[in-house]
């Protein structure tokens, strides 16, 4: 599990989760910061109460209208502009210069790229955080954003899998649906996803989308058909797939965070991401436990997702990267990134 909690210091929940329920990750959001020593400060502390190894320390860090980090971090354009642009070494540029901010302060995961392709103009939730609307430019200034994150020690995270791009509803309030046939799907929504997939991506998240024509009955997240049978068989992805919040109303209003839970477990998802609750998030936790117990999810199936985690952990070296608090002020912001991002509105 990864979860969230409120405040600019660690709470006594969110203590609770990393030292007594060994979660795995921390996902931060707006409310958790105030400025970048304090942001430094904060993940050192979170990882000092971790004794079990190393957390995914994680953000939404994409640019545009999802930058979790304020000034005087950089400001980093949406992700639209650079496929407008389309400067391939530019979009690595700016995803090098995000992840040696984001590095700087102890942060190890980045729920970025999107790699929803941007074919529905009344989408509420994706237009402007898309590439674009081909698939080809999409997956390529993907890779490169991935790469440009991966190379740099920060873990890139494709979402949001199988494609939101072209929904009518935002998931965070309510569960959408995309009613195209299978083919459309392969040739425009699941291309750069494979494309990624194939060239080395870290992480993937799940959506909370319901596609008819793959699986009736359940939304992405909570779907075997399309987390084990499509991602990892067909697919051949093998790094580690994360749930979208399991509080968003895409979820909760068709069942309990604790039941949803135990489903994404079951249909294939190593990370399940409980962003605000702890009551919600204890609930989930003592759900899995008793699925486990009665034999609903098998210990190798658990088994399976904590070795892709190990897995995840060691190839970025987690265990092995210290916060460096001297450095902070050098990079966040620095002229080097400010330059880029000037350049960038110029073209």
């Amino acid at each position: 599990m990864m979860v969230g909690f409120d405040g600019v210091s660690p709470s006594k929940e969110v203590e609770c989760m990393i030292s007594k329920h060994h979660v795995g990750g921390v996902i931060l959001f707006s409310r958790n910061i105030q400025s970048p020593l304090q942001l430094a400060k904060l993940t050192t502390s979170l990882q000092a109460i971790s004794k079990d190894g190393p957390l995914l320390m994680g953000v939404d860090q994409e640019g545009g209208r999802v930058s979790r980090l304020p000034k005087p971090f950089t400001q980093f354009p949406k992700a639209c502009v650079y496929g407008q642009l389309n400067d391939i070494p530019l979009t690595y540029s700016v995803a090098e210069a995000m992840a040696k901010e984001l590095t700087s302060v102890g942060i190890n995961l980045n729920f970025a790229p999107v790699l929803d392709v941007d074919t529905n103009p009344h989408n509420p939730v994706i237009g402007d955080r898309s590439f674009g609307q081909s698939p080809l430019l999409v997956a390529e200034h993907g890779l490169a954003m991935m790469s440009g994150l991966q190379d740099n020690h920060v873990i890139a995270c494709g979402k949001h899998f199988p494609g939101h791009g072209d929904t009518h509803l935002d998931s965070h309030k309510a569960l959408p649906s995309v009613n195209h046939a299978i083919g459309r799907l392969n040739d425009i929504e699941l291309k750069p996803f494979i494309h990624l997939a194939k060239n080395r991506l870290a992480s993937m998240m799940t959506a909370h989308v319901l596609y008819k024509a793959l699986d009736p009955k359940w939304p992405a997240t909570l779907s075997k058909k399309i987390v084990t049978g499509l991602l990892r068989e067909t697919i051949g992805f093998s790094g580690v797939v994360v749930s979208d919040d399991l509080e968003m109303k895409g979820i909760t209003d068709h069942g309990s965070v604790a039941d949803a839970a135990v489903l994404a477990i079951v249909a294939g998802c190593d990370l399940l991401l409980v962003c605000h609750t702890f009551d919600v998030q204890i609930a989930a936790l003592e759900a899995l436990i008793h699925a486990v117990e009665k034999g609903e999810i098998s210990e190798e199936r658990i088994d399976q997702s904590v070795h892709r985690m190990l897995m995840l952990k060691e190839r970025f070296h987690l265990g092995g990267r210290k916060v460096d608090l001297n450095q902070v002020k050098k990079v966040v912001g620095s002229d080097q990134h400010r330059t880029l991002i000037e350049t960038v509105s110029l073209l």
